[in-house]
């Protein structure tokens, strides 16, 4: 007689070795790709934010062509001014709506009153993703300002920048040449004040470097003697606040190692936070005569 013998077909599959090696196979592929997908989309970024940056210097550009002029950096009936809201304080954002596609923005404006004023409440809050780098959004701010001065010094009429109090800058008086002269930058630490107003929050200088990489020794409250000086004042507190309010600050951005700005000839850079103080004070004066070396 015979005997059959049925053999159950062997079951195929992982085994839990092998799935923990394909486990720790794709954890590795992931951690390889993922910084390489994020440099990818920073890339992607900083191209977007030199873009809106070209955008608002062909709108200056612009502007300067209609007008004869540059825009005032800030409106304002005296100065110096403190980056509160109090005044008149009208930036040289809104005088460019119209060259931004930003008409109805524009006529929302009553300029017989501050820009501050209630009724301006809906525009001041009006999101402009020109106004805005990738990397950075800033809601109803701006990351991108103007340059008023080429060392750490108030708001005012006698600043030796482009876009400053009541500026009236024809490119005549951009006697070292627009292409060594700096219009515009970034800024990341921008306050609540917002895109409107000519303060801080839309105006800066060459005093603190690129993302701050300059100590100010010079600006009230970072000087070891003015801050002695201050303790034994009767009223430090209130010289503290001044300060405080008078302060500008320098260009600074999201963007690891320095920071974009627009030259007058409309040409952007990115500017290494690691450049020359000097050669960056020389870029933020629009005539002190002195030659700049290559940046």
């Amino acid at each position: 007689m015979t005997t059959s013998i049925t053999q159950r077909p062997s079951k195929s599959g992982f085994t839990l070795i092998e799935l923990l090696v394909v486990i720790a196979i794709i954890a590795i592929l992931i951690a390889l790709l993922l910084p390489a997908i994020q440099q990818s989309r920073e890339v992607a970024r900083r191209t977007q934010c030199k873009n809106n940056l070209a955008q608002l210097s062909l709108a200056l550009h612009n502007y300067a062509m209609a007008h004869q002029v540059l825009p005032p950096g800030c409106v304002n009936p005296t100065g110096p001014i403190r980056t509160e809201e109090k005044g008149y304080h009208y930036s040289w954002i809104v005088q460019i709506l119209p060259y931004i596609e930003e008409n109805n923005a524009y006529h929302k404006f009553d300029f017989a009153v501050s820009v501050y004023d209630e009724k301006h409440l809906d525009v001041l809050l009006h999101v402009i993703p020109l106004l805005q780098c990738p990397s950075s959004p800033t809601g109803g701010g701006t990351s991108y300002v103007g340059c008023h001065h080429d060392t750490e010094a108030p708001i005012d009429v006698d600043n030796n920048g482009v876009l400053f109090l009541n500026s009236s800058i024809a490119y005549r008086d951009v006697t070292d040449g627009r292409s060594h002269t700096i219009f515009l930058g970034e800024a990341s630490d921008l306050g609540v004040l917002g895109w409107a107003s000519g303060t801080a929050a839309t105006l800066r200088n060459a005093g603190g470097g690129i993302n701050g990489n300059t100590f100010l020794q010079n600006l009230p409250g970072n000087s070891p003697q003015w801050m002695q000086d201050a303790a034994i004042d009767a009223e430090p507190a209130e010289e503290l606040t001044e300060a405080y309010l008078l302060e500008v600050g320098g260009f600074s951005s999201p963007h690891s190692g320095g920071a974009h700005i627009a030259l007058g000839d409309g040409s952007i850079r990115f500017i290494s936070e690691q450049i020359d103080q000097e050669t960056l004070r020389r870029l933020a004066n629009r005539a002190d005569g002195e030659l700049i070396e290559d940046f």
